[in-house]
């Protein structure tokens, strides 16, 4: 089992900072080259570019009261839960997640979470 992480492609886990404007201050953000391929692909399935991706989960963030003192953490589970997400089930191939019925996505993921403890 450890082979096939020990065994992957290097580069995954290699940092990338990347500067990009949101209200047109300039920020860096530094996130492990997974994390990045992750955010692009959820920034494509709905024709987002990955920093146009980042400023509106930033905004969604602020809006929802989260703290923005660590937000490439924020970004770290927002691409962990989009895979959990996929393999369960909940965000199928293809669609633009801006078209999906998130309450409901989110009704039975917590279903889940009370199932397991």
């Amino acid at each position: 089992m450890c082979r096939l992480f020990i065994e992957a492609d290097p580069t995954l886990w290699e940092s990338t900072t990347r500067s990009i404007r949101i209200d047109g201050m300039v920020t860096s953000v530094r996130l492990e080259n997974f994390f990045w391929n992750a955010l692009a692909e959820i920034g494509g399935r709905d024709g987002l570019a990955t920093t146009q991706l980042i400023a509106k989960l930033y905004h969604e963030a602020l809006e929802a009261g989260h703290d923005s003192g660590n937000f490439t953490s924020f970004l770290r589970v927002c691409c962990g839960r989009y895979l959990a997400l996929q393999l369960s089930g909940d965000i199928p191939g293809g669609l633009p997640i801006g078209k999906l019925d998130a309450l409901s996505i989110l009704k039975r993921e917590k279903e889940r979470g009370r199932a397991v403890a």
